[in-house]
């Protein structure tokens, strides 16, 4: 009787790896994971050469591990074992606390803080420095930060990031944000602050750099809950944010020009149709945008803005609006930085570096 079981067992143990890899071989699969907001693993060139190498099996091991059938559901699955069944802190880095999930971006890599100052160095030297310009420096925090030491985890240290930069900066004026955060200004399942809760940042930067905000703003609400980045990679059912913009005149009579190929596409502050896509974050300057233009032509003045951003300067910059005629908002993840000539006048302008610490501390993305 025992051996039968046995057999029973192994039979269906087997039959379960064979269709799983059937599956995972012949099943039909999109190649992004919307959950992770990531591209998965294609299938490997099958040759000769690959097997002989070894190639095909490694690289098929990863395909196989991010096209295996029902994988969101095992995904969950492990979620809740690691974190709920057996209590551990996080699962993969990431964990929850007063409904916030946050990953644990530790420890602080100072080569990395570095190389984003040498970047930005570079650009100081090859365009800013001989055109008249009035430069300045601004570091976000990450979630985490507010999160970390109360509840027992591992943050990256903030204020030696800020050290770094400031160091290997000393040519632009930095300006301290941090007293006016808090973990009430991110969302709960995505890593970025909410652009309604930040107006105080921009006034404060504004100020800093010589111009005014003034303008009142109206907040529209979006009807779909949004899930952040974070919701997909912890795989655990919680609550959604709604996703809100703010806008009024002058942001409404503001023309938006993209230059993603180099050549001048009318763009828009607002783009809702990204608002309803895989990243609803996007919705703010349609998201990964190299190079973008805005231009008020209600402005009481001349000044030119540049701002060296990443994805938290989506929201801000249409909060800039007011205090300037022309903001030129740069992504160099997506540009070349020995190119930025060919496209920007620096001449006589103010010009900001704002990065959160989730970038400085991974910013080998930077070109």
């Amino acid at each position: 009787m025992n051996k039968i079981k046995n057999i029973i067992l192994v039979s269906l143990t087997a039959l379960l790896i064979l269709t799983g890899s059937v599956l995972c071989i012949f099943g039909k699969s999109d190649g992004y994971s919307d959950s992770e907001r990531r591209d998965l693993a294609k299938f490997p060139p099958l040759s000769l050469s690959t097997i002989k190498d070894g190639s095909f099996m490694r690289d098929f091991e990863s395909y196989a591990t991010d096209n295996f059938p029902a994988r969101d559901a095992f995904r969950t699955i492990k979620a809740f074992s690691e974190l709920k069944v057996f209590n551990k802190s996080d699962n993969n880095g990431l964990y929850v606390k007063d409904g916030y999930i946050a990953k644990i971006d530790y420890p602080l890599n100072e080569d990395m803080v570095t190389g984003a100052c040498d970047k930005f160095e570079f650009i100081y030297n090859s365009f800013i420095k001989d055109n008249n310009c009035n430069v300045f420096l601004s570091v976000i925090p990450d979630k985490n930060f507010f999160l970390a030491n109360e509840n027992g985890y591992l943050s990256a240290d903030f204020d030696s990031a800020v050290d770094i930069m400031k160091e290997n900066m000393s040519y632009a004026q930095y300006i301290d944000i941090l007293p006016m955060l808090s973990l009430e200004d991110y969302y709960f399942t995505d890593t970025h602050w909410k652009q309604e809760n930040i107006t105080d940042i921009a006034s404060a930067l504004c100020e800093k750099m010589g111009a005014t905000l003034s303008d009142e703003y109206t907040e529209i609400q979006l009807d779909n809950p949004f899930y952040g980045v974070y919701y997909g990679q912890l795989a655990l059912p919680v609550n959604p944010d709604k996703l809100s913009y703010l806008t009024n005149d002058t942001i409404e009579n503001c023309t938006v020009t993209s230059y993603a190929t180099g050549m001048a596409k009318p763009s828009v502050m607002y783009n809702l149709e990204k608002a309803d896509g895989k990243d609803p974050y996007e919705l703010f300057l349609s998201g990964s945008e190299p190079l973008l233009v805005i231009e008020n032509p209600d402005a009481h003045t001349d000044k030119h803005l540049i701002l060296f951003r990443d994805s938290f300067g989506s929201s801000i910059a249409p909060l800039f609006a007011e205090a300037y005629s022309k903001i030129t908002v740069v992504d160099i993840r997506y540009v070349q930085s020995a190119v930025l000539g060919s496209f920007i006048d620096f001449s006589d302008s103010d010009v900001l570096f704002l990065y959160s610490t989730l970038l400085l501390n991974n910013s080998s993305a930077l070109r």
